[in-house]
């Protein structure tokens, strides 16, 4: 592999790795490294904070058990500012932890003592995310008029894909989210889900039918991430609009939009 290329042949993605165990920052070091990641490494959550806000990963792991400020809080304001991909390495073995870390915007959870090729499957099928669709797949009725839509009072750019389902509305290539026309904050992953649920709307998607389409085919995971992921963009989606039918959960089987 070239220096400077991660696994799926993009250049110089960097990876912040905030953890205070020396020999585990380094171990995520050199796991990260040998899939062609630049690396930078924090020892405590004060510094990882800010090399966040300067560096501007692509990817950070976080230790939970950090000095001064612990891992849940610097993950709760990282994602006041980044986009960017979060895995949390953690010794807590609790289920509220786990849930409080994807509740606070971590992608996963990895439990140490952990396999560094488990770390780097992860890593690699979070990059193998769809995004977007290829341009010029415009799906909003206004777009095949050639009228310019609208999200948010602002005019969508020509080309990007625009879906609407009732009150909700996204530009896909954009990857912005409107509730009435008012912005909602979503995380990579809550607009990922959001989007193919959008996109066939009287789909039910079972959980593990949205674990290979979001995670992708190679994700190493339980489905108890979709319904954790889920339950955020819900919770979002319901504070915007006062509707708490949106996402519907059919028992035993999965989640699909609501009637519009």
């Amino acid at each position: 592999m070239e220096p400077g290329v991660a696994g799926d042949g993009s250049p110089d993605r960097r990876a912040l790795v905030v953890e205070d165990d020396a020999d585990i920052r380094s171990l995520i070091d050199l796991t990260l490294s040998a899939q062609g990641f630049v690396i930078r490494t924090a020892a405590t959550g004060r510094d990882g904070l800010q090399l966040a806000r300067e560096w501007e990963p692509d990817l950070i792991t976080l230790d939970l058990g950090l000095p001064g400020i612990d891992g849940l809080e610097v993950c709760r304001r990282v994602r006041e500012f980044s986009d960017a991909y979060l895995v949390v390495v953690s010794a807590r073995q609790d289920e509220v932890d786990r849930l409080m870390a994807l509740q606070t915007g971590a992608d996963d959870f990895l439990v140490k003592p952990f396999s560094p090729r488990e770390l780097q499957a992860r890593v690699t099928a979070m990059f193998r995310r769809p995004r977007s669709a290829p341009t010029g797949q415009a799906t909003d009725p206004a777009a095949a008029g050639g009228e310019p839509v609208v999200l948010g009072g602002i005019a969508v750019p020509d080309g990007h894909e625009v879906l609407r389902h009732g009150v909700v509305g996204i530009d896909v290539d954009g990857r912005r989210a409107f509730v009435d026309d008012a912005e909602v904050d979503l995380t990579r992953t809550e607009f990922d889900l959001l989007t193919h649920l959008m996109r066939t709307p009287a789909r039910v998607w079972t959980r593990e039918a949205l674990l290979r389409t979001v995670w992708g085919n190679d994700w190493v995971g339980d489905s108890h991430l979709v319904e954790v992921h889920i339950g955020n963009l819900r919770r979002k989606l319901t504070q915007a609009s006062g509707d708490k039918s949106i996402i519907h959960t059919v028992r035993g089987v999965g989640y699909r939009m609501s009637a519009a």
